[in-house]
Order: structure tokens, then sequence, then C-alpha cells
């Protein structure tokens, strides 16, 4: 029999890409195809969702044919996805009735405040869903299509339209759209909308109805890990099994072997996302992380997970090139910040959308501060990497107080830990080493796993850990009195962003 391979489809913020691994767990081939951001208004992320398919379609066509491959060598499809990235569309037609509204964007906060004020404030939902009301989260942004795009609610009522976040969209499509397209999401994409009993892994009718979602707009929840449909006549992969899904986060944790309960690790992309694995039971935050579902194998019961969201890490290095022009490519960064010693006094909180974990401060804004004449756009280029490190830092901090156990090391993958400074300065401010898998896609990759589980192409979480290989490890090398001053600074200027949208600020 001729050598199988599987496929993960990565459907991100920024691009999708097809990833083509083979049974090691390398990657064989890649296709790769950014999309538009479309900013209609400060605070206002969108995404054009048929453009997003379309270049879907596009990298799965060139990772196979850089592969010399075809749909007949491909044993499983594996999809995994930005989270919260909420569509709606119409079951009839195929056309999505808006933009995606992307999970960066924060025009959901009056609703938000509307359901806060019921009772409960931010924790309304959280004992339930495990998530404290945010413009992150799915739900809210249904409610905002139905509530201002004309005739959506109507559509809605009478059952028209559906809902997904992007996993859902792509799968949809996948399997003939409306031709028969399969609706269904899995358990982590749905602990996402603020709508799903943690616990139970169900729609919570009543949250749906006072977010005035109906419940025959949701997908189905199903494992991340079982045939879901297969591929399309007529697609690029027809009559192959799709067969995992996982939230772009929870693939990562699932790619880097994190099964043991304690076990962490941290993704650095658009933004930031630790994940700590709590074993079978949901471990409540008292610390502002989330509680999620880390993942879910067939019929192997639930793995939850704490997490701590940073909105912004990466997009503030792609903010200096494209807003500020500091620089040409964003990987330039790591040469500027690397042309002085410190960051020259400056600090940057890049609260572009407010604060995610551990503050969840909607009303907080970006903010430079400790400039002098001395600081130069060379000190900026190292605060803004300093920023991704302190961030994780007072996320690192958050878990070790909900989970009562410290963390030993950090696992890391995502674009940015291919930059050696950042990470150095990551392993000093956290005093632990942190660790670079070989195969640094695990985004990917976790996906790909989880498909080719559900096949029998691997055999289970074994193979997972047999194919995981370290590539590079830091350790600290800062003096605790250096990293004990820095950090204080930093904690005192994201005090200075906080409060600044007033009720007359857009």
């Amino acid at each position: 029999m001729a050598e199988q391979y599987v496929i993960a489809i990565d459907q991100g913020t920024t691009s999708s890409r097809a990833i083509l691994f083979d049974h090691g767990g390398s990657i064989v081939s890649v296709g790769q195809k950014e999309h538009a951001q479309i900013f209609p208004r400060a605070g206002w992320v969108e995404h054009d969702p048929e453009e997003i398919w379309n270049n879907v379609r596009e990298v799965v066509a060139l990772a196979l044919t850089r592969a010399n491959k075809t749909h007949h060598d491909i044993a499983a499809v594996g999809i995994t996805n930005q989270r919260e990235t909420a569509v709606v569309w119409d079951r009839t037609t195929g056309k999505p009735v808006y933009n995606a509204i992307v999970w960066q964007d924060t025009r959901t906060q009056k609703i938000a405040d509307e359901l806060a004020a019921l009772g409960g404030g931010n924790d309304r939902y959280k004992d339930r869903v495990g998530l404290p009301l945010a413009t992150y989260f799915s739900g809210p942004k249904i409610r905002w299509i139905l509530d201002n795009v004309e005739g959506a609610r109507e559509k809605a009522e009478k059952g028209q339209l559906a809902f997904g976040n992007t996993d859902s969209w792509v799968l949809w499509n996948m399997t003939g759209g409306v031709e028969g397209g399969i609706h269904v999401t899995d358990v982590t994409n749905a602990s996402r909308t603020m709508l799903m009993n943690v616990d139970s892994l169900t729609w919570n009718e009543e949250i749906a109805a006072e977010m005035g979602v109906p419940l025959s707009m949701l997908p189905e929840i199903r494992s991340s890990s079982e045939v879901y449909g297969h591929g399309r006549q007529g697609g690029m992969v027809p009559g192959v099994p799709i067969a995992g899904i996982l939230g772009d986060q929870q693939a990562a944790t699932f790619g880097q072997a994190c099964f043991e309960v304690g076990t962490a690790k941290n993704t650095y992309g658009t933004g930031n996302f630790m994940l700590l694995n709590t074993g079978t039971e949901p471990v409540p935050s008292k610390n502002g992380l989330l509680t999620t579902v880390a993942y879910k194998i067939g019929d192997a019961p639930q793995v939850y997970a704490l997490e701590g969201s940073i909105a912004v890490t990466g997009s503030l290095v792609q903010w200096l090139r494209d807003n500020l022009g500091f620089f040409m490519e964003a990987q330039d960064v790591e040469y500027l910040a690397s042309k002085v010693e410190d960051n020259g006094g400056a600090y940057i909180v890049p609260a572009f959308s407010g604060l995610f974990a551990p503050y969840w401060r909607s009303d907080a804004r970006g903010a430079i501060v400790g400039l002098t004449r001395y600081v130069n756009r060379n000190h900026l280029a190292r605060a803004a990497l300093e920023a991704t490190a302190f961030q994780t830092r007072e996320v690192l901090d958050a878990m070790n107080a909900d989970s009562g156990v410290a963390l030993t090391e950090l696992k890391v993958d995502g674009g940015m830990t291919k930059n050696d400074l950042l990470m150095q300065f990551q392993a000093d401010i956290l005093d632990v080493p942190v660790v670079r898998p070989k195969v640094a896609e695990t985004t990917a990759l976790g996906a790909a796993y989880a498909a080719g589980i559900a096949v029998g192409f691997w055999k289970g979480e074994q193979d997972v850990i047999d194919n995981w290989a370290e590539d590079k490890r830091w350790t600290p090398d800062l003096e605790s009195s250096e990293r004990d001053r820095q950090y204080r600074l930093w904690k005192k200027a994201v005090q200075k962003t906080l409060d600044w949208v007033d009720d007359d600020v857009q």
C-alpha cells in the first residue's frame, strides 16, 4: 500500500494554511494564503467568510500539488481554526448574511453590559460556561448580527440561518454546503461561544434565550476526534473523512502532547494563549483565567484546561510594521531590538481592544509609557517584544495561583518562537526554562493528530508523545532583583491604560 498522509486545515486569524503531515508527524508540504483584515471603524474587526472558503480550497490544492499527492493519498482531514470568530450564513443560499466578526472585535460591549446588568455582573454565566461576559466570545456577536442586519432575525426565527465559528463554516462547505453540508462543531469551539454548559457539553437554552440566539442556528456539538463527514464530490478531497476539529489553542495543546495534568503550553501568534491541562473536571478560576475544554477524543471523557488569553502580541509587531512603518518585515523587529541592551525605560501596553487575561478590562486602551528623549525606535522594538513576555508572566502567575502548582517549564510554539531575543527574555522574566519542539506548527499538527486518531492512522496519545521532540531550550539568566524591578514597572504601566474609554468614546 502506498504511504498515506493526513492534511490539516489551519484557518487562522491572518491566513489559512493546509499542511500535509506524514506518520512521524513531520511536515511534508504547506500551502498558505493571507486574507484581508477589514476594519470598518475603531474596535471593529471583520473577515470575508467567502474569501476564507476560497483560500481554504486554494491552500489544500497547493499543499497537495507541492507534495505531488492527490486525495487518494490522504487518510483524513483535520480542521483547526481561529476561535470565537462568528460566521452567520443562510442555509438555502450558502451565503454569509454579514462578514465574520473576529474574536478581537469590541462592538458587542453594550450587549455584554446589558447582560451583566441583569444580575451577576461579568460573571453572570461563568459558573455554567466557564467564561466571563466579554466581547471576545461568539454569543454576543451572533446577537449583534441578528439585531443589525436587515431581515436576519426574521430568517433566524424561521430556521434559515446557521451559525458557526470558522471551523463549522469550513466543514459545512467542505461536506457539500447547500447540498447536504454537515453543520457540526466540536466541544472546544462550542466552549468559546458562552452558550455551552461546560460540564455537560450541551447548549444552554436559558442563556441562548437571554442572548436572543435561536437554538436552531447552533451546530451540533461533537467530540474533537471522530468522522463528521466526507469531502464533497468535486472538491479537493472527495470522499476523504473529515475527522478532527480543535480550536487553534486546544489543537496546539494537543500537538504539544500536554496530556498530563499540570502540563502547559503557550502559543505566540496574533495574540498569546497559554493552556494548562487540569484533567477531567473543570476548574473554576479565581484569578481571571477561562475554564475551557481542552479536547475530547471520541467516546473518552473530555479533558479541561485553564486558559490565559492575551489579545495582542504578534499583532503589536504588525502594528509597528504597518501603522508606524518601523520595518518592512515582521522578523526585523528582532534586529532593531538587539541593537540596544534594554528598553531604555519605555514600556508598551498593547491594550488595543481592552485587556484580556487576567484583567478583562474593556475600558483599557494601549499606552507607551516611560518615554524620555533617550528612547529611540530600537528601544520601542524591544519594548514591544518584552510586552509579550510580561503579559505571559501575568497569565502564568494567575495559573500558578489557580492550580496551586508552580509550573516547572513552559512548552512554546507559534511564529514568534523563532525570535531568540524574545524567548530568552521570556525565560528570564518567568524564571523557568522555555522549550520549543522540533515541529513548531503544533496547531496544525494537533488537528492532524485528532483526525488521524479517529481513522486509526495513529493509535492514540502515545503516538503523539513518541513523535514530540525538543528543538531548543532557553534557561533563565537574569538576577532576581532585576526581574522583580522590570515586572514592577510593567505592572505600573498597565495601570496607566485603565479607565480610558468613557461613554462618549467610540
